[in-house]
């Protein structure tokens, strides 16, 4: 599964062995900190597949240094702008979803998976479909499609290792440990840039105050995720699909200083703490890396100097989501679909000035008791899940109208 390269010329008679990787939201901060860490050791890498959306300057200027066989922009009208950008470099430019599709296709031992939202679902389990092992930050895959992503990987040898700092820190507590044994698992979170907001104050925030977090620096729709707690909630359910746990065992912490990432708790009473800086490198050089330790260029905690750690109960009243998160797990079947895809429509009528920041839970919720069974209850298949996906999104944007008018 290695391609062999030669690492210091043909006279020499040295050869090494170079791990195919591709980096699907290659422009993001995920695939920017990834692209970090492999641009530092380039030698040991052969990248095989770049992809982003509408930064083609990042993207271009990405796939030239890696020397990446395809680079792919999901914007259809941006292909000519790439083509350009690439020009005399003999890298690939490819444009659209049929495009991430067959760059999915490719050859690669690993893959990192953080196209946002539901349209990373399709390309991850392409590269599952290859035996490929996908580290996955894109955590929608599993809330929309938890079965099928397992049930694929598992069809076709592949593996899935986590790169959420959250869920990386669950994986990285349960080496050497039997899941009969794990009593219950802790998620932390941070409470974004509104953890101290009072509720009343909350129905005026902006959208420049929800994009600024006060720990992580990290996209724009995810930060607001981090303030509105919906990203804890799709962390909730990610949590139960991949380590297979009921939702009583899953907790959830706010701990501002983002240190602790998660705790396992087991039946004997000990509790396992990952403790790390908040850098996304730890994540993605574990996943990049596993089943080995390799150094990484992240900070060193000097405990004697942070002095207290501190953590309390999520308010359900203030953060709305992690109540719906429960609702969701315990209905089942599509309804992961529709709670993402009606909390993606709500961000962008937050995003373009159509919902207050408390209303994106109100249409969220909206949207969940608005669906017909008959979506939810759907047998668990991709075009079932982007369908569940599309009525979602339709039954949304209708409730934002509706507040709107």
């Amino acid at each position: 599964m290695f391609t062999i390269g030669r690492s210091d010329g043909w006279l020499s008679g040295k050869y090494t062995l170079k791990q195919r990787v591709s980096i699907f939201g290659a422009t993001g901060s995920i695939g920017q900190n990834t692209i970090d860490l492999i641009a530092r050791d380039l030698a040991s890498y052969d990248v095989v597949a770049l992809s982003g959306a509408s930064n083609i300057e990042v993207l271009a200027r990405d796939a030239i240094r890696l020397g990446a066989d395809v680079a792919v922009t999901a914007d259809e009208t941006r292909l000519s702008e790439l083509c350009d950008a690439l020009a005399g470099s003999g890298v690939v430019a490819a444009a659209g979803q049929t495009a991430l599709i067959e760059a999915a296709c490719r050859p690669a031992d690993w893959v990192m998976s953080a196209i946002v939202g539901a349209a990373g679902l399709a390309p991850g389990i392409s590269a599952l479909q290859q035996g490929a092992t996908l580290a996955l930050a894109n955590k929608e895959s599993l809330v929309c499609a938890g079965g099928l992503i397992l049930e694929t990987a598992k069809a076709n040898g592949a593996r899935l290792l986590p790169v959420d700092s959250e869920h990386s820190a669950i994986f990285q507590a349960l080496v050497g440990e039997d899941m009969a044994d794990v009593e219950r698992i802790i998620i932390t979170a941070s409470g974004g840039a509104f953890r101290d907001w009072s509720l009343e104050k909350l129905a005026t925030a902006t959208l420049a105050q929800a994009s600024s977090h006060p720990n992580w620096d990290m996209g724009q729709r995810i930060t607001i995720d981090s303030a509105s707690m919906f990203n804890k909630a799709l962390e909730i359910i990610e949590t139960k699909e991949y380590f297979g746990v009921s939702p009583a065992q899953i907790e959830v912490l706010v701990h501002p200083e983002s240190l602790i990432h998660a705790l396992v708790g087991f039946r004997d009473g000990a509790l396992m703490a990952h403790v790390g800086p908040p850098d996304m490198r730890h994540a993605i050089g574990y996943a990049l890396h596993w089943p080995h330790r390799k150094a990484l260029p992240v900070e060193r905690l000097d405990l004697a100097q942070i002095g207290a750690l501190t953590f309390r109960a999520p308010d359900e009243v203030r953060w709305p989501a992690l109540r719906l998160a429960r609702e969701v797990m315990e209905r089942g079947g599509l309804s992961g679909a529709v709670f993402n895809a009606a909390k993606e429509t709500a961000l962008d009528g937050f995003i373009d000035g159509t919902l207050s920041f408390p209303g994106m839970a109100e249409v969220v919720d909206a949207t969940l008791n608005a669906i017909e069974p008959s979506h939810i209850d759907a047998p668990m298949s991709l075009d079932n899940v982007m369908n569940a996906d599309q009525v979602a999104r339709s039954a949304a944007r209708a409730a934002i109208q509706k507040r709107a008018g």
